[in-house]
C-alpha cells in the first residue's frame, strides 16, 4: 500500500501517480478498491494516533500533572469490545469487497462487443517478447492494443520468473516457467502506458521496461498490415538469440516460428501446465 502510494509516473509531461491515474476499467476498479482500503484503515489509524497523543500528554509524570493514578487498574471491558470490534468489523467489510473485486476481475465481462485480442507475453533475460496468435506478428520490449476493447494477455518466462506489469492499465501477474498466467486490460483511451518487470531477476532486471501503445481499433489494423509488409520475420535462429542473456531495443517481426510460445511453456515438461492446457486457447477466456 505504501509502496503503491508512492511510486511516482509520468504521462506526457506532467509527473502523475500512475496507481491513481487509471486508463482503464480494471485500473479504475483496483484504484477504488486502493482509495477504499485506504480510507478504513484511516478510521483505526488517526483515531489510535490521537489516542496515543493524548495518552501520552495527559499521563505524563510531570509537576502538577493531576490525571488518575490507578496502579490497580488492569482493564476495561468497555475498551476491550471497542478496540476489537471496529478492527473486525473493518477487517471483515476490506475481505468482503476485496474478494469481490479480485474475482470480478479474473475474467472480462461476459457481454463484449468486440472479440477480446489475445498477445502472449514471454519474459526472457532481460526483454519481453510479445507475439499475437490473431495476427501471426511479434515485437519485443513494446507491444501495440487497440482501445476499447479487452486484451487477453497469456504470460510465460523462459527465464527466471518475474511480473508483469503495466499500472495504469491493471494489477501485476506472474510469468513463470513452465506455467501459462492469464491476465486481461483494457486501454479507455490512445496513449503510451508505461510497463515494466516487478521482480529481481539478475543483472538487467532494471531494463525489463516496455511501452503498451493503445490505438483505436482501425490505427490497430493498420500497424498489423505495416508490420506484415514491412519488418522481417522472427526465425529459429533468431528466436535463439533472444533467448540468451542480454539487452536489446524495441524489435518487430512479421512473423514467428509456429508454435513457439507453446514449446517454450512446454520445454522442461510444463509441469504446471497440465493443470490448464485450455489457456492457450485464443478463442476462449
Amino acid at each position: 500500500m505504501t509502496a503503491g502510494i508512492l511510486l511516482l509516473g509520468t504521462s506526457g509531461c506532467n509527473a502523475q501517480v500512475m496507481l491513481f491515474d487509471p486508463g482503464g476499467p480494471v485500473s479504475r476498479l483496483e484504484s477504488h478498491l486502493m482509495i477504499w482500503t485506504f480510507v478504513l484503515t484511516a478510521v483505526i489509524v488517526i483515531p489510535v494516533i490521537g489516542l496515543l497523543w493524548y495518552i501520552v500528554r495527559r499521563f505524563r509524570d510531570v509537576p502538577g500533572n493531576d490525571a488518575p493514578y490507578k496502579p490497580d487498574w488492569s482493564e476495561s471491558t468497555s475498551l476491550e469490545v471497542v478496540w476489537w470490534a471496529i478492527p473486525i468489523v473493518i477487517v471483515g467489510i476490506l475481505s468482503v469487497v476485496t474478494a469481490k473485486d479480485t474475482f470480478a476481475l479474473t475474467r472480462p465481462p461476459e457481454k463484449l462487443s468486440t472479440k477480446p485480442v489475445t498477445i502472449q507475453v514471454t519474459s526472457l533475460n532481460w526483454k519481453w517478447l510479445f507475439q499475437y496468435p490473431g495476427q501471426k506478428v511479434a515485437t519485443v520490449n513494446y507491444c501495440y492494443i487497440p482501445t476499447n476493447q479487452a486484451v487477453q494477455f497469456v504470460l510465460t518466462s523462459d527465464a527466471p520468473m518475474n511480473s508483469f506489469w503495466v499500472p495504469r492499465l491493471g494489477g501485476q501477474e506472474y510469468t513463470m516457467p513452465g506455467m501459462a498466467m492469464r491476465l486481461w486490460l483494457q486501454a479507455d483511451k490512445p496513449d503510451v502506458y508505461f510497463g515494466s518487470g516487478a521482480n529481481f531477476t539478475g543483472h538487467g532486471f532494471a531494463h525489463m521496461r516496455f511501452h503498451v501503445v493503445a490505438v483505436p481499433r482501425a490505427q490497430f489494423d493498420n500497424w498489423v498490415k505495416q508490420v506484415k509488409s514491412s519488418s522481417p520475420p522472427l526465425t529459429e535462429l533468431g528466436l535463439t538469440e533472444l533467448r540468451k542473456p542480454g539487452l536489446t531495443g524495441q524489435l518487430t517481426y512479421s512473423s514467428y516460428p509456429p508454435n513457439s510460445f507453446t514449446k517454450m511453456i512446454m520445454k522442461d515438461g510444463g509441469m504446471y501446465m497440465a493443470h490448464d492446457r485450455g489457456i492457450l486457447d485464443t478463442t476462449t477466456f
